[in-house]
């Protein structure tokens, strides 16, 4: 029965003041659409990026080389000693990885996990009198199709083609425009010391990313090891791992193991990843102001009917109603005008992402327009809801509290 009062006198008051109740509910629907539309851009642009770091590149990636410069005898043989060396370097070491083909199959036998050796390296591709600078990769087919996406951005030909063909290479569609080079062309391949090779086109991939497609080509261990003049040699290990989340960990444990540098997909990205995180407390900042200068309209309000309706309030009280009574009447009220600023602001929001979703970008580096990433799940929703209200009770709390402090004696007097 009480309930039923309640939310009647609450509308009652609501509706007295329509155009106020209004600008209220508009200024929650906005601040909730807003924060459903900034919450599934930074969500979902966050999740496409890491997606793609993920998918297009190996987990971790082994380097030969190591993090830090072997120490010099003279402080193992007197660790507690004060040393003084002048005029020392670190210790050339043979560049390559020592006997990766053991590290290889002892990774691959790990549950989950896929391990190639490559040889990277620099060349110029030559065609019709043309020159371009590229990157090097000597892979296997078989396993690279397994850490990348390659073979699934391939336009023309594929990397199995690598393995079934002599003298074989894929390069991007970048190249392939700028050269001129079609499928089953031969051409110029020199190396960094002058080394000549005819090779043939045997696949052509196109990823979207102007540095890759231009810049990128793949071909057999064997034939880089042949073209870089570094027979048997391989300087990367490339790892995919069975949960990208745990790479981390794992390149920790390999560079323990092995002690040439691991590093993880997250070590690489750490600044990108470090920008989503201040990028997203600007944004939910900047939403969070629009919600508290709306919850200041629910306070507005609810103040104003307060001050208006005193000697109501005094004859509720003296009929009965309890302060925590009057509180509640008033706690109600901006409980409703929270409710239905959310319903409103579920449906600016869903406008906004239809809206979003239909704009296509020029992204720089990037050969193809892209859509806006946008992440539509529950979670957007619910939390502008729940913002929405919460920001709307804090709202009606303190006048709400001030309207079961009316002393009804005080009142009826002042009226006399």
């Amino acid at each position: 029965m009480f309930w039923q009062v309640a939310f009647s006198i609450a509308a009652a008051q609501l509706t007295y003041r329509r155009r106020q109740t209004v600008v209220s509910m508009l200024g929650v629907a906005l601040g909730v659409g807003f924060f459903i539309a900034a919450s599934a851009v930074m969500s979902g642009s966050e999740k496409d990026l890491v997606r793609q770091l993920v998918e297009n590149a190996p987990h971790i990636t082994i380097k030969d080389e190591f993090r830090t410069a072997a120490k010099q005898p003279v402080y193992i043989a007197y660790p507690d000693a004060a040393v003084s060396l002048e005029n020392t370097k670190p210790r050339e070491y043979l560049r390559g990885i020592k006997n990766y083909g053991a590290i290889v199959d002892e990774l691959s036998k790990q549950a989950g996990m896929v391990a190639e050796a490559a040889l990277t390296g620099q060349a110029i591709i030559r065609y019709a009198s043309k020159d371009v600078g590229a990157s090097i990769a000597g892979i296997d087919p078989e396993k690279e199709r397994l850490l990348t996406t390659v073979e699934e951005d391939m336009r023309e030909g594929s990397l199995m083609r690598l393995k079934t063909s002599s003298q074989g290479i894929v390069i991007g569609q970048g190249m392939s425009d700028r050269l001129g080079l079609r499928m089953d062309d031969l051409a110029t391949v020199v190396s960094p010391t002058g080394l000549v090779r005819r090779m043939k086109v045997v696949g052509i991939f196109r990823t979207g990313n102007l540095l890759l497609d231009e810049g990128q080509v793949y071909m057999l261990l064997k034939d880089a090891q042949v073209l870089l003049e570094k027979p048997f040699i391989a300087n990367r290990i490339r790892i995919k791992v069975g949960n990208p989340d745990d790479a981390e960990d794992v390149a920790a444990r390999i560079e323990s193991r092995w002690g040439y540098r691991s590093e993880s997909w997250q070590e690489v990205n750490r600044d990108f990843l470090g920008l989503f995180v201040t990028r997203n407390i600007i944004t939910y900042s900047i939403v969070s102001a629009i919600m508290v200068v709306a919850s200041f309209g629910i306070f507005n309000i609810i103040s104003t009917i307060v001050m208006e309706k005193r000697r109501d309030i005094a004859i509720l009280i003296s009929m009965g109603f309890r302060a925590f009574d009057v509180q509640v009447i008033f706690l109600v009220q901006g409980i409703v005008v929270g409710l239905l600023g959310m319903a409103m602001g579920w449906c600016i929001g869903y406008i906004l992402l239809e809206m979003l979703a239909s704009v296509q970008i020029t992204i720089p580096g990037m050969t193809e327009k892209q859509g806006i990433a946008l992440e539509r799940g529950i979670f957007q929703y619910g939390m502008g809801g729940l913002f929405a209200v919460l920001s709307a009770v804090g709202a009606a709390w303190y006048p709400a509290r001030k309207a079961s402090q009316v002393r009804p004696v005080d009142i009826i007097r002042g009226a006399a």
